[in-house]
Order: structure tokens, then sequence, then C-alpha cells
């Protein structure tokens, strides 16, 4: 459990009863995330098989006309790639597939796991974004070979961002170069991690025969013709040095993570199994430190004792702490019950059409939903009927009657946004929505032949259920535009506008998203007049405008009201923001929109009968085109930093400086 999460439970905040505690002690809620190409998908049909939730192990790429589970989608299983995050529920621990590795002493109940499989591709990285934004753990896997790559990068940013606990998975340990070592070098030095591996691998590339497990201190072999009988033997003698070797660095390396620990590593006490199993999960909820296994999802090695790993390291529900903000309290921060006793409060984080109409994706975090409730829309203040409860397995559906707090669900005929917060009408809670990037690239779209109804009801549902696809018609050529993460996003919906609603499309090629900024602070005094006799204009405002740093978002413009006294009257500060954010959207030298910059409303001048809120959102308009220009104005284009990874064959030609094509 984190600290503010005890904290709270021990000063009764939190109040949780027997009947919840048994419930949310065995669940978990986590996310498989990885750089596009480590396996992912492929672990996490193993998972579903070895859990007994699928009765076969399928192709990732629809090889044998099946395709994996979790890849539901016709393109994903053409392309290989996940597109959209699917989720699932299953139970490790029931025996229903005989998979599970044999333990000593009482028996536990079997660990109901909420899974989510966002896509590898940064294309598609507002996947990952809400998967995360929702989720208590996640299993971050790598591939032996590539190592941490640059979507490894992004995902570990997203991860820090909700501040999720994770355990890492090096995946493909039987292919040639791999190294574990290496990758667990770059966990530390690329992403910060203290990450150490709790497992060594016995064998190494083709010879891979199972691993040894150095909390344990047990060798587990894989065998069956899927690797669903798990054998349990002693660390064999060839593998004992290195195994008491790297022990010693695990409880080195968690003693700089955990005070209980480092209490037995200075006093030179060897812990035992259950010590060093605790203070793994300690370290690792508190994002102190992060566990490493390994394994060949493909070849079915290791990823029982990875399950395990999930349920002995990562958090329950109720041991990570969440907020909400109380809408009738200056948004104060209120920390969330897990109990579902409490007044229900859950997030709708993700948006599908599905075939009865708009499946909400929600992620219930204090109190319970039932089917035939009337639950309200924190945002809008709307009550709607929840008809229809179902449980995601991909694809598929299972009506349940009731959710409680801590666990996953999806509702039917509510209509919402992603990010809205529903609650039972008790509480004024709203919670914090999912970060969205901006989009990078643009393309003119437009339906070949006749333009039909279908083409803008696509484009609305994809923009609806995509808050990273947008849509616009361009003011001056009257083009449709849409805009995305990249050339694969656009390509993608394009394809789907086709095969979903038999829309085929000609696009225009593709446009770089640039945008404008200036380098130096410029005072303004801008007076916008327009009086003729009778009712006219008038609007006088003085201030400055400045560079500023751009945040994470690419956004980067404030507006700051640095007035004193009434000579602009307070009910058109509100019309001065908006014309300030409204000449921003389009810049002066090219026309795209401004970022990096801050506009302080310093003193201005209004008229007792022609001011207005017209007059002064456009006396802000042409005072900061007017300071924009004036401010060496420069156009900004989007820039990456790319590594290429190559074969080794190619090193002789890269040092005789050729070029591979």
């Amino acid at each position: 459990m984190s600290a503010d999460a005890a904290q709270a439970v021990e000063e009764g905040k939190i109040h949780v009863d027997e009947a919840d505690l048994n419930r949310l002690e065995h669940l978990r809620n986590i996310g498989i995330s990885a750089h596009i190409d480590s396996g992912k998908t492929t672990l996490t049909e193993r998972i579903l098989f070895y859990t007994g939730r699928i009765d076969a192990i399928h192709e990732v790429r629809g090889k044998d006309n099946v395709g994996a589970k979790m890849d539901s989608m016709e393109l994903e299983r053409e392309k290989g790639i996940t597109i959209q995050s699917a989720a699932t529920y299953c139970r490790w621990g029931e025996r229903m597939s005989g998979s599970e590795i044999p333990r000593e002493g009482a028996r536990k109940p079997p660990l109901t796991t909420h899974t989510r499989a966002p896509s590898g591709h940064v294309d598609f990285t507002i996947e990952v974004e809400r998967a995360l934004r929702v989720l208590d753990g996640a299993v971050l896997v790598l591939c032996a070979v590539g190592g941490v790559q640059s979507q490894t990068i992004t995902v570990d940013r997203q991860m820090k961002r909700y501040n999720v606990p994770r355990i890492c998975f090096i995946n493909k340990m039987d292919r040639s170069g791999a190294n574990p070592w290496r990758v667990i070098d770059q966990l530390r030095q690329k992403l910060k991690l203290t990450a150490a591996a709790v497992q060594v691998p016995i064998g190494a590339e083709a010879n891979l025969e199972g691993v040894a497990d150095l909390v344990q201190w047990k060798a587990y072999y894989n065998e069956g013709p899927n690797g669903e009988t798990i054998r349990v033997g002693e660390i064999p003698e060839s593998v004992l040095p290195f195994a008491r070797a790297k022990r010693a660095e695990l409880i080195e390396t968690l003693a700089d993570a955990d005070d209980e620990m480092a209490e037995l590593f200075l006093g030179e006490t060897d812990p035992t199994p259950t010590q060093l199993q605790e203070a793994i999960k300690r370290a690792t909820v508190s994002l102190k430190f992060c566990p490493v296994f390994v394994g060949s999802a493909y070849h079915n090695k290791g990823v029982q004792p990875m399950l395990d790993g999930v349920a002995n390291y990562l958090p329950a529900p109720h041991h990570v702490p969440n907020y909400a903000l109380d809408t009738k309290n200056d948004e104060a921060k209120v920390l969330l019950s897990a109990a579902t006793s409490a007044s229900l409060v859950a997030l709708a984080f993700k948006l599908e059409e599905g075939r009865f109409g708009q499946l909400t994706y929600l992620r219930v975090y204090q109190g319970i939903v039932r089917r035939g409730d009337w639950i309200y829309n924190a945002r809008n203040g709307k009550r709607v009927k929840v008809s229809r409860l179902v449980r995601m397995h991909s694809n598929e559906m299972e009506d349940v009657e009731s959710v409680g707090s801590g666990e996953i669900c999806a509702l039917f005929g509510v209509d919402c946004a992603s990010g809205d917060t529903f609650t039972d009408g008790q509480v004024s809670y709203a919670m914090t929505s999912m970060f969205v990037p901006q989009p990078v690239i643009s393309l003119s779209i437009e339906p070949k032949g006749k333009e039909t109804g279908n083409f803008s009801k696509a484009l609305n549902r994809f923009q609806r259920e995509d808050p990273t696809f947008k849509v616009h018609v361009d003011a001056d050529s009257k083009e449709t535009i849409i805009s995305g993460m990249g050339e694969l996003h656009l390509e993608i919906y394009v394809e789907r506008m086709k095969r979903e609603y038999r829309v085929e499309c000609v696009t225009g090629r593709p446009r770089v998203a640039f945008r404008e900024t200036a380098n130096k602070k410029v005072p303004f005094a801008y007076t916008h007049r327009k009086q003729t006799g009778g009712s006219g204009q008038f609007a006088r405002i003085t201030g400055y405008i400045e560079p500023i740093e751009v945040g994470e978002d690419g956004i980067g413009i404030e507006f700051a009201d640095e007035t004193v006294g009434t000579n602009v009257p307070p009910q058109f500060i509100p019309a001065i923001e908006k014309g300030f954010f409204e000449a921003c959207d389009k810049g002066a030298i090219t026309g795209h929109p401004v970022t990096g910059m801050r506009m302080a409303l310093v003193d201005g001048q209004a008229h007792a009968v022609d001011s207005s809120d017209l007059a002064f959102r456009l006396a802000t308009i042409g005072a900061f085109r007017e300071a924009f220009l004036k401010a060496n104005p420069i156009v900004l284009e989007p820039i990456m930093e790319v590594n290429l990874s190559a074969p080794s064959e190619y090193q002789v030609l890269y040092q005789a400086t050729g070029v591979a094509c």
C-alpha cells in the first residue's frame, strides 16, 4: 500500500469493510505496454490461454485465419499491429487450465485481473494514455535484443505521468543476441529506473530452458505442447553461482528503495523469501523499484512466473490513492474510498461505436453501479439510466448486474464524452481526464464521387472516439482537413471509412503542423474605434506580449490580467481573453497556430455606451497581431529524436561511408 493510501486508512479517511477488502485484495487492473514488435500481443495471448480465458493460442498476424484474441479488428490482423486498446478480464490461480505454478501451504483465492493491451505504435499513443489513466499497475514489455526503444521511452513517460507502478518483462529471450543485463542497464540509464532482475534465465537463446526465481530460489520449467505445465525444481548447478550474484545485487538494489530491506542488508542478515517478496511489493507500489522478469512468450517460457509477479508485486485498487475534485468547494482534492458503500464516482475513459450503440468504458473508483441505476454526468448534470452493463473480453461482452469500486466495465446507451465523470448525485465530484497530445500532421480529404451522409457520419464518430483525431474545414480553401499523430494514424482512418462506411476517399499531400512564435517582449497600446453616430464600438487596451516556455502539450499560450482599478470593467475581461486565444488560432506569418506566447493586460479604457464584449474582443485581436509582428516572429517546425537500429552485418558498410537503401 502506498504511503498516502496507508495514512488515509489509518486516519479513517478511507473506510473499506471486510467484504470489500477480500474482493479488492484479489483484483488487479493492469495494462501491458511496449514498443511495437516487442511481443506485447503475443504475451497477452499466452496470459489468456494460461488463465483459461481462451482454449487455444492463435498467431498474431492471423496466419491461422483466426488471429490474436485481443486484436479483433480486421486491420489489426492484416497489419500485425494493435490499433485500439482492448479490454479483458481473467482469473489466475483457479486451476482452469492447470497452468499455474504449484505452491506450498494454503491455497489463496484466485486473482481476478482486468487487463488492457494498448497499441505499441507511436501513432496510437492516445490508447496508452487513456489506458494508463485508469489502471493501477502495468507490465512494460521489452525485447531482449532491442532493449529500450523510442516508444519504450514514450510509454515510460506516460507511466510516470499517471504514477503507475510497473514490473518489466524482458521478452524474446530465445532470440540470437538476447542480453537481458544490457536491457536492465538501459532501464537504469535511459529511463532512470531503480531496476533489478528477480529471475535469471536457465540457458540462452535457442537453448532457453526456463527461469530461476531469485526470490523463491526455485527453477521453473514449462512443459507440454504450449508450455501449460509448470515443473518446479532446484536451480541447476551451472546457474547457481550467477544466480547467487544476481540475488545479492537484487538485495543491494532493493536496500536503496526500502527501509526494512536496508536494515537487513546493513545487518548482513539474509532475508527470507517472504521478507524479500514483501519488500519488493512495498518498493514497487511506492514507485521506488522495478522488478524485472525474463522469458519468451512466443516459445511459452516464463509467462506464468510473470503472472505471479503481477499478483505479488503490483497494487490492488485500494492500495493506490485516487482523487477527485469537489466542484462545489473550489475544486478541492478529495481522496476517494474504495468502498462499495460510498457514493458512486466513475470515469468514462473511452468511447466506442458498438453494434447496439455507443459503448462507454467506465472505471469505477468509488461506490457501485448497477443495471437499472440512474447516474449523473458531472459535466452537464444530465441524469441517465444504466440500461445495460457489461464486462468486455476483447470484442465479446458478458452482461453483469453490478460492478463495484476498483473494477472496469462498459455501459450501453449513455450519451457522454470521453473524460466525463459519473456519480449517483450525492456528491459534486469530478475527476481529471487523460492527457491528450496535439496532432502533428494533417491531410485534406474528400469523398471520391458524390458525397453521402456516411462521410460526415464517419468523421464525427472517429472524432468522438479518438481525441487525437481532429477535423476542421479550412476557411480559405473550404477543404475538409483531418489531423492526427502520424501518416499511419490517418491512413488507418481513411481505410476504416472505406471498409466500415463504404466511402472511398481522396486525400491530399501530408501537411506538417507548423507553429508560429515570437522571441521578444513587446508592449502594446491599441484602440478599436468605430463611432459614426448612434450605437458604436470603442475599446482601448494596453499591456505587453512576451515569449514563454512551451509545455509538453505543445500549446503554451497564457493570458494574464494585471489590471488595477476599473478602467477596464471586469465584465469585459473574459472577452479580452477570448480575443487573445482567437488571435492565436491563426498566426500573422503563415496562418498556423501561435504557441509559446503570453499576453498581459495592464490597463485600458471603456466608453459608457459604445464599449461591449465584441469591441474588446476585436481590440485584443488587433493589438496582438500588431504587437506580434514587432516581436521578431518565427515559424517553428516539429522536431523529433530519431534512433536508427541496423543489423550488425551493415557495420562494415557504414564504416566505409556507404548508404543502405
